[in-house]
């Protein structure tokens, strides 16, 4: 399979991470994927007067985390990294970007809960699952650092880029 975008959405837990990590691996094997990191920002207004501000301000702060993320990649060697952020319900966010930037993957974690052997997805997984025929890659549990850059190294350097 031929991979020339990869779609990693955050949304700023360690959880998310444990998907950087992984394209960081793919991007280690295939350097001339480019890796897309997508946020959803939706704001709840505080009243009808504020949403265009709430919405301005979630989209603003969206972009700052993204460009914080993508800057600590570069630092790693990391050069092919875009942003993107929408506003909206995370999930249908994500089948949407994932459909109008032409992403070949998307790696993404599950923030629900198994057990006993049962595998059970977070309902932004489970719209993304449900809402795409874009191949999907669930990192469920957190790989171990590996390559030019692990996403701990990211969060540091991430850090050093705010103080």
């Amino acid at each position: 399979m031929a991979i020339e975008t990869l779609l990693v959405p955050l949304d700023g837990s360690d959880k998310a991470k444990a998907a950087l990590e992984t394209a960081i691996s793919i991007m280690s094997e295939k350097p001339a994927t480019t890796l897309l990191l997508f946020r959803a920002a939706e704001a709840v207004p505080s009243t009808a007067f504020d949403a265009m501000v709430d919405k301005a301000c979630a989209v603003h702060d969206a972009q700052s985390y993204l460009n914080g993320v993508a800057a600590a990649l570069r630092n790693c060697g990391i050069d092919r990294v875009r942003t993107a952020v929408w506003h909206g319900p995370a999930g249908p966010a994500i089948v949407e970007v994932a459909e109008v930037e032409k992403v070949d993957l998307i790696i993404m974690t599950g923030h629900g809960h198994g057990g006993a052997g049962q595998l059970v997805f977070g309902s932004v997984a489970k719209s993304v699952l449900h809402g795409t025929r874009i191949q999907i890659l669930l990192v469920r549990d957190v790989p171990r650092p590996s390559g030019r850059c692990s996403a701990r190294q990211t969060e540091l350097s991430e850090r050093g880029q705010r103080d």
